[in-house]
């Protein structure tokens, strides 16, 4: 039972206000945002902060429920996926990590470097991009905006890692910190 001391003590020490891991669907994703909409009320966030953190939150959790693998899958129990929430002094920390193919990890790796490299002109030119051409359109019903539009309502650089489950997958990573300003 010491592991569950242990844990609300990493979740407090880390900042950790909301935490969810599993299955993903439309109707938990709901859940998972209509909680952290009730804990930031309840903090009394300026509501334009909200709306930013919202934003980041909705893309992170459509980003799971579309692009993980297959949940029918055999491999069940690397299929699950994580999603969190915390609140530092000046900003809000968004962290989401989800089961992806090797061949996903590519295009999602190449996706984001490139983001990574533009400003915040270049954001918005890549949006409209985007939007005009629907360049980068999935078979999964993505057009790419997501990442595009976290980085944009974050302002800051996406940070992501990729650790290998076996040969064919690798657990995606992602951490978005949104100022409070």
């Amino acid at each position: 039972m010491k592991y569950i001391f242990d844990l609300h003590q990493q979740m407090r020490e880390q900042s950790i206000i909301l935490i969810y891991e599993g299955e993903f669907t439309q109707e938990i994703t709901k859940s998972v945002l209509a909680m952290a909409e009730r804990n930031m009320d309840s903090m009394g966030e300026e509501s334009s902060v909200k709306r930013k953190v919202f934003n980041v939150m909705v893309e992170c959790l459509q980003n799971i429920v579309k692009h993980s693998e297959d949940p029918d899958s055999a491999k069940k129990e690397t299929n699950t996926a994580i999603f969190l929430l915390g609140k530092q002094d000046d900003a809000y920390v968004v962290s989401s990590g989800n089961p992806i193919n090797n061949e996903t990890k590519k295009i999602v790796q190449e996706r984001l470097d490139k983001i990574n490299s533009l400003d915040k002109e270049g954001l918005k030119e890549m949006y409209k991009e985007i939007i005009k051409n629907g360049s980068g359109l999935t078979e999964k019903g993505g057009a790419g905006l997501g990442f595009v539009d976290i980085a944009r309502k974050s302002g800051q650089k996406l940070e992501y890692s990729f650790e290998k489950l076996d040969d064919s997958s690798s657990f995606f990573c992602l951490r978005t910190v949104v100022p409070r300003f």
